[in-house]
């Protein structure tokens, strides 16, 4: 995985916590319908820093700076109209902007000034449809989503359906995506012309495609505790290998990273939430992942709420991650010569991680937020990473839900 992930993947764990659509309120239905138009149900804001340091860059062979910053910003503008014989539309609009530098990225080619790739900025909009029938208890749901940076181009679709019980104590949901990407192949500086493998030459463009699907069911056992079963299977196909990313042999001879162009995924997990009195909620998760490239991993995540009042809330969210390596990873100077498969990604290697944070979230629909009435909820989240491998990483996010 690219360098550049490890940041996307730890700011999308923080924003799918904070920033996600929220079910619709619907009343009864009446004898005598009218038609309704769209209006603005909320809007959602998000914003987030993030900086990591480290020393095991994939892009000068598993040893070399790390050193990345990234501004993340994204909007969604959530609207709803009521149908009929309690029928609900939900349109969700979202659009996010990332900008980043990255130290590592500029070695590429060390003898420029600054590369293109050192600093970017990824741009990806998404919509998503659902219908919600709430006689039947079902929703259905679609969605469109891309991304563009300098060197990948992202689309994507989504279709899912939800059932509830007829007490909405259970609910069974099925999601399946896929996302059809492609690379703009970029070699270090040294490999260009005169590449170390048949897989790509320099600005190729290279298809990669992930196909997910996602199963959840969920229970409320009683008014205290709830919890969930997931799975999400994946099978990924294409040019999975980052080609920039360079890796040393033990005769010194340096080649592009080379792994298999198909990855099969399957993780599964279990959440549960307990409510301790009036004043603490506890969030827990367990997941256990496998692939095809030999990586297992686990992870144990722990989030203790403590409700200060009504309307605000302090979390104090912990997790513990551990994996083992891929069987195509080995670090610097340690692969053999003429093997198929090789890499010096730290990302792929084994290690153990932890994060710490602490959130604060508040909810004022009478006076509204800074005394501006329009915003309903703020919370602040700040995450601190560390590996056992020397990397680590801040993050602060602030989020605004407006009304």
């Amino acid at each position: 995985d690219p360098l550049l992930m490890k940041k996307r993947i730890i700011t999308a764990a923080l924003l799918a916590v904070l920033f996600h659509p929220k079910a619709q309120a619907q009343s009864d239905s009446t004898s005598t319908y009218k038609k309704q138009k769209l209006k603005i149900e909320e809007v959602n804001f998000i914003s987030s820093y993030y900086t990591q340091t480290g020393d095991n860059s994939a892009v000068t062979g598993g040893k070399g700076t790390e050193k990345l910053t990234d501004i993340a910003t994204q909007f969604e503008v959530i609207l709803t109209k009521k149908g009929r014989a309690q029928r609900s539309h939900q349109f969700n609009f979202a659009l996010g902007v990332d900008s980043y530098t990255s130290a590592s990225s500029d070695k590429i080619d060390p003898n420029s000034v600054t590369s293109a790739s050192y600093q970017d900025m990824r741009v990806y909009p998404s919509g998503q449809y659902t219908y919600k029938n709430e006689e039947k208890n079902y929703a259905v749901t679609t969605g469109l989503s891309a991304s563009a940076e300098y060197d990948y181009i992202s689309t994507g679709a989504n279709v899912g359906f939800i059932k509830n019980s007829k007490d909405n104590n259970r609910e069974f949901s099925a999601k399946a995506s896929v996302f059809l990407d492609t690379w703009k192949v970029i070699l270090p500086i040294e490999l260009r012309g005169n590449p170390s493998d048949n897989q790509a030459n320099h600005l190729d463009s290279k298809p990669r495609n992930s196909y997910n699907l996602g199963l959840v069911y969920s229970h409320v056992v009683n008014k205290v505790f709830q919890l969930s079963i997931m799975a999400d299977i994946g099978y990924q196909q294409g040019l999975l290998g980052t080609k920039f990313n360079r890796v040393y042999f033990n005769n010194f001879a340096v080649a592009s990273e080379k792994l298999p162009e198909t990855r099969f995924k399957i993780p599964i997990g279990i959440r549960a939430n307990y409510f301790l009195g009036d004043h603490w909620v506890f969030r827990s998760l367990y997941r256990y992942y496998s692939d095809s490239w030999n990586i297992q991993s686990h992870t144990f995540s722990f989030e203790p709420v403590y409700k200060i009042n009504a309307f605000s809330s302090l979390a104090f969210p912990y997790r513990f991650y551990t994996q083992t390596q891929a069987k195509y990873f080995k670090e610097i100077f340690q692969h053999t010569p003429g093997t198929e498969f090789y890499t010096s990604d730290f990302d792929l290697s084994q290690f153990s991680s932890h994060m710490f944070g602490l959130a604060y979230h508040k909810t004022d629909t009478d006076r509204g937020i800074f005394n501006i009435k329009r915003i309903h909820s703020f919370e602040l989240r700040y995450g601190y990473y560390t590996r056992d491998n020397g990397l680590s990483s801040h993050i602060l996010t602030l989020a605004l839900q407006f009304k």
